[in-house]
């Protein structure tokens, strides 16, 4: 460990460990307050590839996003010979995706809450250019007062106005149809993996389904947006109408980040309990 890293924090327990290093909790030594520190191993993450990209990019991105209370903070930042070390927000371990799986789908009422606080930090980063191109249960923590933290962006990209990205990147279930198709695309690539997250904690189970990567890229390209009668009976119309907005294969015609939460405002009471 660094020995700065070492002087300002007190380094415990090990709370999780992924392809490129381990995250600890640590303690500040001049607060007392608890926080994660993630120590990335430099060897593993070598040259141009987009793993090294991404080491260089989630440092950078959090630094211009901090602070907002839907994005994990980063707090410091330290570099050694053979590490990179993170420190930032300590959330629960059950991030959304577990918590689906733990406790079944979300009532509407529920799901806004979750789903509010989300597109708000989604609003933050395009306001900043960013766009995350990860929008995933996984990457949906929560913080001790069960506030949402969008977290991993290894992923993201900085979008001067009017300008374009490109690259697959992003998780099957999660991608749209512009990206799939190699095509230039911005920040509505992240409304359109929001509305499949929307999706999914409404009923468990994504909007364009495959077996296979193959299949679910298909699905996603058809586009077939349904609302089964057996699982939407009770939903509002309202978030039906959303996720219709959201999961537009016509770009132009799909909501920005600011028109979901326009939208949200609005209606109020998008949401059944």
């Amino acid at each position: 460990m660094s020995e700065a890293l070492n002087r300002d924090y007190q380094i415990c327990e090990e709370i999780g460990r992924g392809r490129f290093g381990i995250v600890f909790r640590c303690i500040s030594r001049s607060t007392g307050d608890s926080f994660a520190v993630k120590s990335i191993v430099k060897s593993l993450v070598s040259g141009d590839s987009l793993e090294a990209q991404c080491l260089l990019t989630e440092p950078k991105t959090l630094h211009l996003l901090s602070p907002h209370p839907h994005i994990i903070q980063l707090h410091n930042l330290y570099e050694d010979e053979t590490h990179l070390h993170m420190v930032i927000d300590l959330c629960s371990k059950q991030d959304l995706h577990d918590l689906i799986i733990t406790n079944g789908v979300l009532s509407e009422n529920e799901a806004r809450v979750v789903f509010t606080q989300l597109m708000k930090a989604i609003s933050h980063c395009h306001t900043y250019g960013i766009v995350h191109r990860d929008i995933k249960p996984e990457n949906i923590l929560f913080d001790e007062g069960n506030a949402i933290k969008v977290a991993d962006f290894g992923s993201s990209e900085v979008v001067m106005e009017g300008e374009m990205v490109n690259g697959v990147v992003g998780t099957p279930y999660y991608v749209p149809p512009e990206v799939l198709l190699g095509k230039e695309y911005g920040e509505k690539v992240d409304v359109w993996s929001a509305g499949v997250v929307l999706y999914i904690m409404l009923t468990g189970f994504p909007p364009f389904y495959g077996e296979t990567v193959l299949e679910i890229f298909e699905a996603v390209l058809r586009g077939n947006l349904r609302f089964s009668a057996r699982v939407f009976q009770s939903a509002s119309t309202s978030v039906k109408d959303l996720l219709r907005r959201m999961l537009c294969k016509d770009v132009s015609r799909r909501f920005s980040a600011e028109q979901v939460l326009s939208k949200l405002s609005e209606l109020n009471h998008v949401f059944k309990s």
